[in-house]
């Protein structure tokens, strides 16, 4: 089994962690020259960003074509998943397959600018991650067939979502704290190597709008609800480095 996965604050890579097999970087597969991948079992794991998925996770199914005897895409979330599992459908069928098994996992919204950390951490509990997750491995290891669906609101909202997300802009809304002491992190969790740090931090036009970045590092601020960051506790720092680093270093 292999699967694909974008990650952030670690929130997919938990889920692909539990489920298993090889996993492959979305960012660094976007790197590669590989085209077509083969396996047994073929997943795809990305956060939901304002009811669809990453431009990265986007652009890397538009990319490749994943060939398998079974295929499945999990959506993690806080509140609702919109067209997100609809669109990655899609854009499998434009590639001549589909998903088996499309779903989505209920989870902490670290979305900054809207929720407060705090709050999300205490009601986190009533979303019962863990049972989600041990039901979503179980349908994959019975090869269930489940298709998401969207009504037409729905696909109407991520279709307006779409517009109002621009997260090129992203990255000139955040500020940089005067004890920042240039340590880079923030540039090497940037899954858009939007980031560079010589004598000063500065930012480039290929946001993702992931907050890797300001959830990583106190030094970089913006309009928030709290300064409390989150970083999912079955994934390190580091891990998310590994994922997201394309700088090189």
């Amino acid at each position: 089994m292999t699967i694909f996965y974008f990650t952030a604050t670690g929130n997919s890579l938990a889920v692909a962690k539990q489920i298993g097999g090889e996993l492959i970087s979305i960012p660094q597969a976007i790197d590669s020259n590989i085209l077509q991948y083969k396996d047994d079992v073929i997943g795809v794991i990305f956060p939901i960003y304002w009811w669809s998925m990453p431009i990265m996770v986007r652009k890397f199914m538009k990319k490749v074509k994943l060939e398998a005897d079974y295929h499945f895409a999990i959506g993690t979330c806080g509140n609702v998943a919109g067209g997100a599992m609809r669109d990655i459908q899609n854009l499998a069928k434009k590639k001549g397959y589909s998903f088996d098994y499309t779903n989505h996992i209920l989870m902490l919204d670290n979305y900054l600018p809207v929720f407060d950390m705090k709050s999300q951490l205490e009601s986190l509990p009533k979303k019962k991650v863990a049972e989600q997750t041990a039901k979503i491995i179980a349908d994959i290891k019975n090869r269930k067939q489940i298709n998401a669906k969207s009504n037409p609101i729905t696909i109407a909202m991520t279709a307006i979502f779409k517009i109002i997300f621009r997260p090129a802009k992203f990255a000139k809304k955040y500020t940089i704290k005067d004890k920042c002491n240039n340590c880079e992190t923030c540039a090497l969790v940037c899954p858009g190597k939007n980031i560079t740090v010589t004598d000063k931090v500065s930012f480039g036009s290929q946001c993702e709008g992931c907050l890797a970045c300001i959830h990583a590092c106190l030094q970089i601020s913006m309009r928030t609800k709290s300064e409390k960051r989150w970083r999912n506790p079955e994934v390190s720092l580091h891990e998310i480095i590994k994922a997201n680093n394309r700088t090189g270093k």
